[in-house]
């Protein structure tokens, strides 16, 4: 595989509670190892169909506060032709329409380029899903 394109994959263990885990620490790292100083872009993809990436300030409540937002907008219960799972979990399947799979974000001389108070998170509603995976993608 050519330098200008790496790709690796994440494991991230979400548990069975509704969850924003914030990614950013690993897209910085996989970012230095494999840029070697050069511009481009970082390619964040899930390949699940009930959960989404976000670029979100954490720590400081917004990311309870995107969790407070989906349940308002797509509340866990009966209302959803799609029924298997616990109860509730087609909302999961519509939330990519809102959060959707992927970010694409710049890399300027090897450095992520985020805002202040940007991180990347993996955002995951499904609680019957434990294990989810995150594609990281550099081309540069």
């Amino acid at each position: 595989m050519s330098d200008a394109f790496s790709t690796r994959i994440l494991h991230i263990a979400t548990g069975s509670a509704e969850t924003v885990a914030d990614l950013t620490q690993e897209c910085e790292a996989f970012v230095r190892e494999v840029s070697h100083g050069r511009d481009g872009l970082l390619n964040v993809f899930v390949p699940h169909a009930t959960a989404g990436v976000a670029v979100i300030e954490t720590g400081a409540g917004s990311d309870d506060d995107l969790l407070a937002v989906l349940h308002t907008l797509l509340p866990a219960d009966d209302r959803w032709q799609h029924r298997h799972g616990s109860p509730g979990h087609g909302r999961d399947h519509v939330l990519p329409a809102f959060v959707p799979p992927h970010a694409t974000l710049p890399v300027i001389g090897g450095r992520l380029e985020l805002g202040t108070w940007q991180s990347v998170c993996l955002v995951d509603t499904n609680k019957d899903n434990p294990n989810r995976q995150v594609r990281l993608s550099f081309l540069g």
